[in-house]
């Protein structure tokens, strides 16, 4: 399968800042990856430093001063990961609550709706019930919120779905975790979040939202939630996004996805 994705990030600084860029195609077995990358702070390019993380996620660190700065990253993605195998540390860290996906409090509630049957059937009455209680509305929830926030509100763009996706898996011990990725076919287009769970011996990607095959994503960066994956971490001065766009194409037919069967992230 080829895809190509492209990003395009036009970010003001206000005083000295370190920034971290997680917008990359992460490496894995079985992709072919052609890319280009480049940073420039009014119009002067300007090198980061690549820090690589688990599965394959890759962060971009830059020192830079005050200033408008453009990020531009394209990548032709040919053939389809292989799935790896998931490591005892990532079965005991994709258990645990974490800043987003608070599954300690929906503990109790988790375990009243879906505590009965295998874990592949709570799996998939998680993913539906989701998909079911949530309206999907952007510019209603804020960065902060979390999956009880979304719970409670009942809306939310592709990060609130998968927060509470992955914080009700955990509640009833299934390990999740959440992935940022490239998503041909999501409308609207942005940077997109879908829930990876472990059940019968491989991670198994859901998307309650429904917004995009998932048979076409590429995997950016893989976490406990959106303060592993998020696209740009600011320690610094104080910055705004003033420009962003993201693309993402399939070549061919773009597939159908019921959202239902068992897939995997290629």
């Amino acid at each position: 399968m080829k895809r190509d994705v492209s990003a395009h990030l036009e970010v003001a600084v206000s005083a000295s800042a370190d920034l971290e860029f997680q917008i990359t195609v992460a490496r894995a077995p079985g992709l072919a990856i052609d890319e280009s990358l480049t940073f420039a702070l009014d119009g002067e390019p300007v090198d980061p430093i690549e820090i690589v993380g688990p599965h394959g996620t890759r962060i971009h660190r830059l020192a830079v001063g005050s200033g408008t700065l453009v990020a531009d990253y394209s990548a032709t993605v040919l053939g389809n990961a292989r799935p790896q195998p998931a490591t005892d540390y990532d079965l005991a860290l994709y258990l645990r609550p974490s800043r987003y996906a608070e599954s300690d409090k929906l503990h109790t509630f988790a375990t009243a709706e879906f505590g009965d049957g295998s874990p592949a059937e709570q799996v998939a009455a998680i993913r539906a019930w989701v998909a079911r209680r949530l309206r999907y509305a952007a510019g209603v929830s804020r960065h902060t919120d979390g999956a009880v926030d979304t719970l409670l509100a009942g809306s939310g763009v592709c990060r609130d779905f998968t927060h509470l996706t992955v914080a009700l898996l955990r509640a009833v011990k299934v390990p999740a975790r959440l992935v940022a990725a490239y998503a041909p076919g999501c409308w609207p287009m942005d940077f997109h979040a879908v829930a990876e769970a472990h059940v019968d011996g491989a991670w198994q990607v859901l998307d309650a939202s429904g917004l995009a095959p998932r048979s076409t994503l590429v995997r950016i960066a893989t976490g406990r939630d959106a303060a592993d994956t998020a696209f740009l971490d600011n320690h610094g001065g104080e910055i705004y996004v003033n420009a962003m766009w993201v693309k993402a194409f399939v070549e061919g037919m773009l597939p159908l996805d019921d959202h239902t069967s068992p897939a995997v992230l290629h």
